[in-house]
């Protein structure tokens, strides 16, 4: 006697051994003895043997009509063998009924399972959703199959490029397009990276780098509802000076000026004067919440992405020529010893007599000019020399006090794109298309006007941070407990000493128009210039305000990110002047783990010889390759340019040398070709 039952949804068949009141010995054809309930047996029989019944029954399972088993079968619950006598013969034999049995099982759609080979036909609306479903299922697993064979062949269909940012970082992994992408790159045995890009998804890699930032940051597009700039209501005095910014020429969004009062008087007024959209922009408005969705302007080569609509920045910018509203910090020295003798805010009308562009202006304007060792020829001198002046005793005093002097060892490099017409992208507005010839600049760290503006907003935002702190109202502040490695700039609504600054507070209030944290700590402000003592009350933000937390913990990631994307794109860049300009050779500095410093272009790379080199050596190394969508860089070292020394033997003050470089490196994919079918450093720079 032979037996068929169900192991765990599995039928197996075999030789009945022994047989009691409640189970079974059984003997399968590989020798196994199992004992098998006797309520899992389905079928008893004597012929054929129980391979063959198996076997034989699968081959008449799919023979049996689905659709007309259906229609006979009862309404209420039934066995399958009552089913195979009716559908077969009223002596179905061992076979047949186990026929019957399997194609119930294998069809649940069609047939619910209501015990051991107990089943009740689905409800006709229930059944029709079903093949829907399954036909739906069909034709999508034959979509990905013709997709996947299209993206293997070269060519990338719409609905995958459509979604390819989506595909690669925050995929569906149950989706049509995730799956073909997976099957295509096993199939192809490729990367899918290199999949999709040789098969056209993307258009280049400054596009792809581009919308990759886009797609995470702003998937709704980076342009603006139609907003009116609201106007500032408040009377304000018109200010008794004339005023100055010291900016880039491409800059537009100008928040800062200076003035200079009383020179040769032996009491010198100095004003730094910052743009004032916190008078008009409210907590809660329209225009406020576009700039806490974005918390910042975004930066990059020959293109940038503004916090507000340039039509706002535009009504309260600093421009030439103009009364703007400003809120003003007025610190007075003593003009001999540079004694801070007081200091006091004001919200005011300041007259913007020039904006002085730096770029243009650095040749001209130089530390030989300022302090008296050459001719001076040039609008506000006295004004400029005194401002340089003051700002280098500044910097003095904020070093003793970081208990090291700031040392810039190496440029600030600029960029700038020029399109077919030779015209500066960033002059038209229009974002590049990757394609644009580069030109990469360099200007020294701690230049003339910048250490001015530099100083001048250092004072400003460590003197408002004091203030708030003195009146009890709550700001945004940063600080760094100390210069000692790995300790980072955090930021908190409480003051504390900045070790990188030397200073004993400093928030970030001087750029309202750029940085959203900029714009809050300055409705803090005007608060305390309106109110004095009782600002506290009258501030939008409140002591322990959960509110500031959230804005600390948003800001910090997006400008994070920004950062981040900003130098990815500087990147590129690099890599493509490289191409332009013919360079497969570059003098560098060895860093660490194998990496190396170009001399003369913002590049950190890994560079084949340089591991076992001390960091600092001098080599010169030689451009293999360069992969402008990975944004790596291929290299070996071919010849050391200075000679070992003692020093190779020990550390030297590196200084940054062993930063890490995030965006050097291979891109990282979400996408993942095993599991498609898976379930659902401050700088004090203005």
């Amino acid at each position: 006697m032979f037996a068929l039952f169900d192991d765990a949804g599995k039928f197996l068949a075999g030789r009945v051994m022994s047989e009691a009141d409640s189970s079974m010995q059984i003997e399968l054809d590989s020798g196994k003895r199992v004992k098998v309930k006797t309520a899992n047996v389905l079928i008893k029989f004597a012929k054929p043997a129980p391979a063959e019944i198996l076997a034989q029954a699968a081959a008449q399972a799919a023979d049996i009509d689905v659709d007309l088993i259906w229609e006979v079968a009862p309404e209420e619950e039934f066995g399958f063998d009552e089913l195979a006598k009716e559908y077969f013969s009223a002596n179905a034999d061992a076979v047949q009924q186990a026929a019957m049995l399997m194609r119930l099982f294998e069809t649940p759609h069609y047939f619910h399972r209501r015990g051991k080979g107990r089943f009740r036909k689905a409800p006709e609306d229930i059944l029709k959703q079903a093949l829907v479903a399954i036909e739906r299922k069909k034709q999508q697993a034959l979509q990905i199959e013709q997709w996947a064979q299209e993206l293997a062949a070269g060519n990338c269909p719409p609905p995958i490029k459509d979604q390819l940012y989506k595909i690669l970082f925050k995929p569906d992994k149950n989706g049509p397009e995730y799956k073909a992408v997976v099957e295509a790159a096993k199939t192809a045995q490729r990367a899918p990276l290199d999949l999709l890009k040789d098969a056209g998804a993307i258009d280049s890699p400054y596009q792809f780098h581009f919308k990759r930032f886009l797609f995470e940051y702003f998937p709704k597009g980076t342009g603006f509802p139609a907003l009116e700039a609201p106007p500032i209501k408040d009377e304000l005095p018109l200010a008794a000076v004339k005023a100055f910014s010291i900016d880039d020429s491409m800059t537009t969004e100008i928040d800062d000026a200076l003035s200079v009062q009383g020179l040769g008087s032996g009491t010198v007024t100095y004003g730094i004067h910052i743009a004032a959209p916190g008078l008009a922009i409210s907590p809660g408005s329209a225009v406020d919440a576009l700039g806490r969705a974005r918390m910042s302007t975004v930066y990059m080569p020959g293109h940038k992405i503004t916090m507000l609509p340039d039509d706002v920045v535009q009504t309260y910018t600093l421009i030439e020529g103009r009364d703007c509203p400003a809120v003003s910090l007025y610190v007075t020295f003593d003009e001999a010893t540079l004694a801070v003798k007081g200091s006091e805010t004001k919200l005011e009308r300041v007259p913007i007599a020039a904006n002085l562009r730096h770029d243009k202006l650095d040749g001209v304007i130089t530390n030989a000019t300022l302090s008296g060792e050459a001719p001076a020829d040039y609008a506000f001198a006295p004004e400029l020399a005194f401002a340089f002046r003051l700002a280098q005793h500044l910097k003095a005093q904020r070093e003793i006090v970081r208990g090291k002097p700031e040392t810039f060892n190496r440029p600030d490099y600029s960029f700038k794109l020029l399109g077919a017409n030779g015209e500066n992208t960033m002059s038209d507005g229009i974002e590049p298309t990757g394609h644009e010839q580069v030109v990469i600049g360099t200007r020294a760290r701690g230049s003339a006007l910048d250490l001015i503006v530099a100083e001048a907003m250092i004072l400003a935002n460590s003197t408002w941070g004091g203030w708030l702190a003195e009146l009890g109202v709550p700001g945004i502040y940063r600080s760094q407990a100390s210069l000692q490695p790995g300790i980072k700039v955090r930021m908190s609504t409480k003051p504390a000493p900045h070790a990188g600054m030397g200073v004993a507070q400093y928030t970030w209030a001087t750029s309202p128009l750029r940085r959203y944290v900029d714009l809050v700590n300055q409705w803090q402000i005007v608060a305390c210039a309106k109110n004095g003592r009782t600002a506290a009350l009258a501030a939008p933000f409140k002591p322990k305000d959960a509110e500031l937390f959230a804005i600390i913990s948003n800001f910090d990631t997006a400008y994070s990110a920004y950062n981040g994307f900003q130098s990815s794109m500087e990147r590129y860049w690099t890599l493509k002047y490289l191409g332009q300009q013919g360079l497969s050779e570059l003098d560098c500095a060895v860093m660490v783990n194998g990496l190396v410093r170009a001399d003369t272009l913002p590049l950190v790379f890994k560079a084949i010889g340089a591991d076992n080199l001390p960091r600092h050596a001098k080599v010169r190394v030689r451009i293999t390759g360069v992969d402008e969508l990975t944004l790596d860089v291929h290299a070996s070292v071919i010849a050391r340019l200075d000679e070992a020394t003692a020093a190779d033997q020990g550390e030297s003050e590196g200084g940054d040398d062993d930063e890490v470089l995030d965006n050097a490196g291979p891109l990282t994919l979400a996408i993942d070709v095993t599991d498609a079918d898976a379930p659902a450093g401050e700088a004090p720079a203005a």
